[in-house]
């Protein structure tokens, strides 16, 4: 109970402080975990008391991912789990490799150290991502296809360890034996969802109770990575597919909302964790080493990462963002560096040293993703299709919709029954793919930045409609529309009343908050339901929105 109570406080405290101050909140747990950890004075907490419910912090986090992942879309990025990823890990594992051969590590050593922090953090990356909503972001799916293909790899590098230490002598038949497993245990887990999942789901939904709706999603969550960790791979990697089983379905907004609890807490103790492992003395005594291997891993990972994804024609903007968000090591590094210590592979000031190294590194994740951002900021994304054509610049009297999604196409529809003529700008590429085959002026790029409004006309524009659902994205689009063109009218979409005050004030010239017209919609049902004339209703919803947002409807 007391170590329970003390991780709560220093979340409770060191969360809101750091946000106050616009710090990502993983920092503040990586520095709670290290002002509770055994290295610092003051309260000590056990980590192998945090680390199993730490563990699962990872495990609902990458659920989470994979239902945010279709399995449409996670076909559309093969190239990049089997590509680029098995790329990023062989150059990235050779390279770190050759270099601890060249300073003296011997062969097996080396490709174990390699090979593990070839890896990158997972549970750190993701929660980057998630956090700024930018984990359906091309850059954002580029990374967690590497991320994917990394978990796959876990198997590999296990069997390999006792392989290289003398424990076993049939590798060919340790590794074959591995892969199989790991496709059988995947393809298992395919068929029971896809013929058992479905139907158990409306079972239980049919019985509209939500204590037992939870239940059958922490079941899910946990019997998957359980089976998965059971065969040799990871259960975050388990996690992530029995999300993938529910992207689809009409149940993953519920699953989504009742999860949401669990992997927040779960995942912040999971940063904890791994600030705790930090050892400051041990650290400052071997700063050197330390450090010359953190910097040197992220270095050689960034840059490989970048030289890859240009050579697989990513956009330079997109290839640093990756670059840099997966530059650090990862946490799977504490278990085979670990493991190595058992089978003596790896002496003890190593190992320290390289432990210490990756947390680090991880520490420096959100620094790392900040830079990443800021020497792309300026570069115009190069991919999505082909690139917005010169005539587009000269039209004139269009509306720009910035966001085609579910309510940019709805609009989009009704603006070309009228004969009105748009162009709308999407960041997701398949969804721009398929509107371009459709033959519809739909094309890739960021509404957020002056260049590529320019590209569209904005300066010709009669309007522009903000239909993109993150906050932080629409705040930066109006913003900067605002600046392009100081006259335009813009039609904003809002969550709420909360976000309709703040897009007002940063210059929307209307709001329209879903939760007022979705109210709406049901009072006109329910008056007509009464027996209330539809001209009566009409002139009463009519009414409430003229006062609602300060200006005649039509």
């Amino acid at each position: 109970m007391f170590d329970i109570l003390f991780l709560l406080l220093a979340a409770v405290v060191l969360v809101p402080l750091f946000q106050r101050f616009g710090i990502p909140s993983v920092l503040a747990y990586l520095a709670a975990g290290i002002m509770l950890g055994p290295h610092t004075p003051g309260p000590v907490i056990e980590l192998e008391v945090a680390r199993p419910l730490a563990e699962f912090g990872v495990v609902f986090l990458l659920f989470a991912i994979g239902m945010e992942l279709p399995l449409s879309r996670l076909r559309t990025m093969r190239r990049y789990i089997l590509g680029l990823g098995l790329a990023q890990v062989v150059v990235t594992a050779l390279l770190i490799g050759g270099i601890g051969h060249a300073f003296g590590l011997s062969g097996a050593l080396s490709l174990v150290v390699g090979l593990t922090l070839a890896f990158s953090s997972t549970a750190t990356v993701l929660a980057i991502l998630v956090e700024r909503g930018e984990a359906v972001d091309h850059h954002g799916r580029i990374a967690v296809a590497v991320l994917i293909f990394q978990d796959l790899a876990v198997v590999p590098v296990l069997v390999l360890l006792p392989l290289l230490a003398g424990q076993e002598r049939h590798v060919a038949e340790a590794l074959a034996l591995a892969g199989g497993k790991v496709v059988l245990v995947m393809a298992a887990i395919f068929l029971v969802g896809r013929f058992l999942l479905r139907p158990a789901y409306r079972f239980i939904a049919v019985g509209r109770n939500p204590e037992v709706f939870t239940a059958a999603n922490l079941l899910l969550v946990l019997t998957v990575a359980w089976v998965t960790g059971e065969a040799g791979m990871s259960m975050a990697l388990g996690a992530f597919l029995a999300g993938l089983l529910l992207a689809d379905s009409r149940y993953r907004h519920q699953v989504e909302a009742d999860i949401e609890p669990f992997r927040g807490l779960l995942l912040g103790l999971f940063f904890m964790t791994v600030g705790m492992s930090v050892d400051l003395p041990f650290v400052a005594e071997r700063l050197g080493l330390v450090l010359g291997l953190a910097v040197g891993t992220v270095a050689v990972k960034a840059a490989v990462l970048i030289v890859l994804c240009r050579l697989m024609k990513v956009g330079m903007g997109d290839g640093l963002r990756v670059g840099f968000l997966l530059a650090q090591g990862g946490e799977f590094a504490f278990v085979v560096f670990g493991r190595a210590l058992e089978l003596k592979l790896l002496d003890g000031g190593l190992g320290q040293a390289l432990v210490a190294s990756v947390a680090l590194s991880m520490v420096l994740t959100p620094a790392l993703a900040a830079l990443g951002r800021r020497l792309s900021a300026g570069m115009t994304p190069e991919r999505g299709g082909e690139p917005i054509p010169e005539t587009v610049r000269h039209l004139a009297g269009h509306v720009i919709i910035a966001g085609y999604g579910r309510v940019g196409r709805a609009i989009a529809r009704l603006l070309a029954e009228h004969e009105i003529p748009y162009i709308a700008l999407d960041m997701d590429v398949d969804r721009v793919a398929a509107a371009r085959e459709a033959g519809l002026p739909v094309y890739y790029g960021d509404a957020g930045r002056t260049g590529i409004l320019r590209s569209v006309g904005i300066g010709q524009a009669r309007a522009a409609v903000i239909t993109v659902n993150e906050a932080r994205q629409a705040e930066r689009t109006i913003s900067c529309i605002r600046q392009a063109a100081p006259h335009l009218p813009i039609v904003a979409r809002a969550r709420d009343r909360a976000q309709e005050q703040v897009l007002g004030d940063i210059g929307a010239t209307a709001v329209i908050p879903e939760t007022v017209e979705a109210s709406l919609q049901m009072a006109g049902s329910v008056l007509r339901q009464a027996g209330i004339g539809e001209e009566a209703v009409e002139r009463s919803l009519k009414g409430y929105r003229n006062r609602r947002y300060g200006r005649p409807t039509e």
